[in-house]
């Protein structure tokens, strides 16, 4: 077990090296960079252009400026914004409680919802308690988490006169104001995102449901519930919480329309912010962070494989 745990962490070094190899090719790729938008149209000397894009690094060789990066890398430095001129790290740090909160509130929201639900339909299979929750989690599947959120503001105003607050609070200064704001996106996300897992769940439940171990367990006397939560619900879980964690890893960077519907600056929206701007350094920088989260929580799944199936162990 320690070894094949050893053995993945070393394995999360090439798959990052990788992606920062092609995130740095594919923003090179990209035609302009920030110093020609930020004269374009502008009656700017050739020369005081070349004298900025000096002063960035931008008119090295792109080897050059790869080593450069992945040296202030190995002294976990993110380097300095060419968008805003403030430290990335700050940047980063200014949005990424905001999107690690919504993405933990819907994803137990989603849980909440779609686990119960989804064992439920599997065992009431075909009958009209199914067809109700499979139109339930179509309807997720069917609409974009961004037009829910808009349907719950609408609402809220038009049945309540109530509107989510405009200005971000932290929860860490007011909790209370802060769920005011993250409740409705965290509901409108998680809804979707519960229809994934809820469908998921029902799936494997039933598959789970037909096992002999299963009818063995219903001859002997076991009763259903029993049956349901500790033979089929437990063994029917790993595929869930596969969805579940890849589903969390693609909310921390992922709801970029969403944010904007909610006046939210997340990662999201930075991201789709410097690749606008072409702020190599900090579309490398997210890019990385969100692939090194998804690699993490790959990681962490693994782990939770083993504590849920006691066959499956790893050398």
């Amino acid at each position: 077990m320690r070894r094949y745990v050893v053995g993945r962490l070393v394995l999360m070094i090439p798959t990052l090296v990788g992606v920062a190899i092609l995130t740095f090719v594919i923003m090179r790729a990209v035609p302009g960079d920030i110093v020609a938008l930020k004269y374009a149209g502008s009656p700017v000397p050739q020369s005081v252009i070349d004298d900025e894009r000096h002063q960035l690094g931008l008119d090295k060789p792109m080897w050059e400026q790869f080593t450069d990066w992945m040296g202030e890398l190995a002294h976990f430095d993110l380097g300095t914004s060419l968008w805003t001129g403030r430290p990335v790290v700050d940047e980063v740090l200014a949005r990424f409680p905001l999107s690690l909160e919504l993405a933990i509130i819907a994803t137990l929201l989603a849980i909440a919802i779609a686990i119960p639900l989804g064992v439920v339909a599997a065992v009431r299979q075909d009958s009209w308690v199914d067809y109700a929750i499979r139109l339930f989690s179509i309807g997720g599947l069917a609409m974009p988490s961004f037009w829910i959120g808009l349907l719950m503001v609408l609402a809220t105003i038009t049945l309540f006169g109530w509107a989510p607050p405009l200005v971000f609070t932290a929860i860490t200064e007011d909790p209370i104001a802060n769920l005011s704001q993250m409740v409705l996106p965290a509901l409108s996300v998680g809804y979707r995102y519960s229809a994934v897992s809820m469908r998921m769940t029902r799936s494997t439940v039933l598959e789970v449901l037909r096992e002999d171990y299963v009818r063995t367990a219903r001859a002997k006397g076991v009763r259903e519930s029993v049956v349901v939560m500790r033979h089929a619900l437990r063994n029917a879980l790993l595929p869930v919480i596969t969805v579940i964690s890849l589903e969390f890893a693609f909310l921390i960077g992922g709801l970029v329309v969403t944010e904007q519907v909610f006046n939210l600056n997340g990662i999201g929206k930075l991201l789709v912010d410097a690749v606008a701007h072409r702020d190599y350094t900090l579309v490398q920088a997210l890019v990385l962070l969100l692939a090194s989260v998804f690699v993490l929580i790959n990681f962490v799944v693994d782990m939770i494989y083993v504590v849920l199936d006691p066959r499956i162990r790893y050398s």
